[in-house]
């Protein structure tokens, strides 16, 4: 069997760990197919869009030769326009989505400048992003390097709270840590964080207040002390370890889907150090230098001072062609104009703009002087990239050694116009190869893109159980099928750790609760029931009244194979004691045996310590099956939870749906018993179901609970599996 594997083109990915779009099954002879994605935008030398242009229009090259273009899209941002409630995951494809990457850098900036920059960047946040967009806040420090903040999200008040602290470690205190960045903090732990994407409606709001400045203040001013006094020699170094800290980011930031712009706040170094001062007239200095040259004395003159130094010069060249390579555009913003700690004549003196209009313009972006107003400068680059071409093709006998694949796109039949798209991409490499920074963007990219992955396949269970008035409980019941977890994974190995992350976003975006956790199995005892079975988890998410999308990503930590899986979840408005059904739980049979996992949390968690297991029959816990695996004939348990349901008989009713959601058949479903609960306004039923002349394949089961006397319908569905 050929299994086509999707390889992103600023993605640097592991054959046999990318988002498999055929069947999970696999055989000794399959042969793996890449297919390579390049979004182009074509515009005018206007700035504006070009519109309905046509496959057969492009010519695409790969290391010189010609390639079949075998899928095309056209992805137009002024159309595509999610709805509220949408995810925009499914209106624009993941490769097509814009990512900008705010990053401040802290050690080439004044401390008051940093801070004032902040305003800018929440103002082109909140005011300038398409829905669409994602956007990620970075910074780099001497001391650190460069740290991701938030990564990419399309969650407005995420980004806001990452904008305001800037990575400083006191104003982090405290906030739950998200190994992937999506989260900095959640209403339930940070009161003062709790900002909403429809708060953030000008840019006072979400603004630091005063002892958040002199905190942020204080951080910065301990990375700037550093640097006061430095010499040239070390003022060079410090550049070249500036370059390889980017250089890094950049290798990195290969693995997040589509084009990047980076969008550095910086008031840039002294440009001399790379470029040299060249010879000036009114330069005494420099006069002087020129007479020692031409007398031979060249031990009293530092040629580097005059030409510039040829190994900074490489330094920096070799980190920006990483940026180029990796989809990235540099988009600088001089923010040297903001400190109100330099008159104006310095600030005309200043030099770091030399050097960041050539880290922009190498990358093909632009210098922004006015860092107040960049925003609206910018503007130009968001109508640039309104319409996307996604050209596909697929590569043939590509090697899995990660070796750079020079890419060119021609346009037929239209002339006075401008392409830009990426310069090249990058073979697929083994998943261990990859740096940690890049595993876990290729984990966020797919979080964000919530399409799913059945490399490892994967079930989902969450339904929310009543906390209070305000908060439900969500149990999370994630099941893992064990041969495929363990498929390419080495035998030598011992131990398997497998990584697990849940997410859940609202209708606007935001990121609401979440849960990670790495665990490592011994596979001496836990080989016989993962390959029979597979691995159980259960976790939990505490939400507020709403409608929500559960993400979730498993993956094998070793291979890097994952699966990714999205369910819905509506939480409804308890105060008002409206009837409700939650899905059918199946009770898992005893001959089921699961590698069980349960989430940990911290000490602090409230509902960790207080909430009661909530899947129990007259007080016995049972276990609920995420996907019921069920025998033609032979029948199963399940038991039925509603809320606020009249008093009085109910009429339970099954009906049977196809894989597209058409009616198959009445479902024979029978109620045993209505158990005491000892809780107002919560009913448990418990029922069996007798699946018959049902071939093998996937189901899905719809319950319906109708009050004899109102005739009330609540209805609730499970998809369910028929085997052989």
């Amino acid at each position: 069997m050929r299994r086509l594997l999707l390889l992103s083109l600023s993605v640097v990915l592991a054959l046999g760990a990318l988002p498999a779009f055929g069947q999970a099954d696999s055989f000794d002879d399959r042969a793996d197919v890449v297919e390579v994605q390049v979004p182009v935008n074509v515009y005018t030398r206007n700035g504006a869009p070009v519109r309905d242009l046509t496959a057969d229009m492009f010519e695409i090259y790969d290391s010189g030769k010609r390639q079949e273009i075998t899928d095309f899209q056209v992805v137009d941002l002024e159309v595509l326009q999610p709805r509220r409630g949408e995810d925009p995951a499914d209106v624009v494809p993941a490769m097509a989505r814009r990512h900008f990457l705010l990053l401040f850098d802290l050690s080439f900036s004044n401390t008051a400048a940093i801070i004032k920059a902040r305003e800018a960047a929440q103002e082109f946040v909140l005011n300038h992003l398409h829905p669409t967009d994602l956007t990620a806040v970075a910074t780099y420090s001497s001391e650190t390097g460069p740290r991701l903040i938030v990564t990419f999200t399309p969650d407005r008040a995420q980004l806001a709270r990452a904008i305001q602290t800037l990575g400083a470690p006191r104003l982090l205190d405290g906030l739950r840590v998200d190994p992937l960045r999506f989260v900095l903090a959640t209403p339930q732990n940070s009161q003062s964080s709790a900002i909403s994407n429809r708060d953030l409606g000008d840019n006072s709001v979400g603004r630091l207040g005063v002892d958040r400045d002199a905190a942020l203040s204080t951080y910065l001013s301990v990375i700037n002390k550093q640097f006061d006094r430095m010499e040239t020699t070390y003022l060079r170094g410090r550049v070249s370890s500036w370059a390889a800290g980017l250089k890094g980011l950049a290798q990195a930031l290969a693995s997040a889907q589509g084009r990047k712009h980076v969008v550095l706040f910086s008031e840039g170094f002294d440009g001399r150090l790379m470029f040299g001062r060249g010879p000036d007239a009114n330069d005494t200095e420099a006069q002087i230098d020129q007479l020692q040259l031409q007398y031979g004395n060249y031990g009293l003159v530092d040629t580097d001072d005059i030409y510039g130094n040829g190994s900074l010069q490489k330094d920096v060249n070799v980190m920006l062609e990483e940026f180029k390579r990796a989809d990235c555009v540099i988009q600088a913003v001089d923010i040297s104009g903001l400190s109100a700690e330099f008159s104006d004549e310095k600030r005309a003196s200043q030099v770091g703009q030399d050097a960041l209009f050539y880290i922009a313009n190498e990358t093909g972006g632009s210098l922004y002087e006015d860092a107040n107003g960049f925003a609206d400068q910018l503007v130009e680059v968001l109508e640039q990239t309104s319409v996307t071409y996604v050209l596909h093709f697929k590569p043939g006998n590509l090697e899995t050694d990660g070796t750079y694949h020079r890419l060119q796109v021609k346009l037929r039949g239209r002339k006075g116009v401008r392409l830009a798209h990426r310069s090249g991409y990058y073979a697929p490499r083994p998943f261990e190869d990859l740096h940690p920074l890049e595993k876990n963007l290729l984990a966020s990219d797919a979080i964000a893109a919530a399409a799913p992955v059945e490399d490892v396949r994967i079930s989902v269970l969450a339904a929310p159980f009543r906390a209070n008035d305000e908060h439900a409980y969500v149990p999370v019941v994630v099941e893992v099928d064990g041969q495929s977890l363990l498929q390419d994974h080495e035998s030598r190995r011992k131990k398997l750790a497998v990584e697990l992350y849940t997410y859940v976003t609202n209708e606007d975006g935001e990121m609401r609760d979440f849960f990670t956790q790495l665990v490592t199995l011994d596979l001496a005892n836990a080989r016989a029931a993962l390959e029979k079975s597979g691995m159980k988890y259960y976790g939990h998410l505490e939400l507020e009244p709403g409608d929500y999308l559960v993400r979730v990503l498993v993956r094998n930590a070793a291979t890097g194979r994952s699966g990714v899986k999205t369910v819905r979840v509506e939480v409804p408005q308890y105060e008002m004691a409206e009837p409700d059904l939650l899905p059918p739980f199946f009770l898992e049979p005893p001959d089921r045996h699961w590698v069980m996992v349960r989430e940990r949390r911290s000490e602090s968690d409230v509902y960790e310590k207080s909430v009661v297991y909530p899947f129990t029959v007259n007080g016995s816990p049972y276990v609920p099956a995420a996907r019921p695996m069920l025998a033609d004939g032979k029948g199963a348990e399940l038991c039925l939870v509603a809320y606020n349901m009249p008093e009085g008989d109910f009429a339970v009713e099954g009906t049977v749906l196809r894989e597209d959601g058409s009616e198959l058949k009445i479902a024979e479903l029978e109620v045993v018993e209505r158990t005491v609960t000892g809780i107002r306004g919560l009913d448990k039923l418990l029922a069996t179901f007798q699946p018959r002349d049902l071939a093998a394949g996937d189901y899905t089961l719809r319950v319906a609970v109708e009050d004899a006397v109102s005739g009330m319908t609540e209805f609730n569905t499970i998809p369910f599996t028929i085997v052989n």
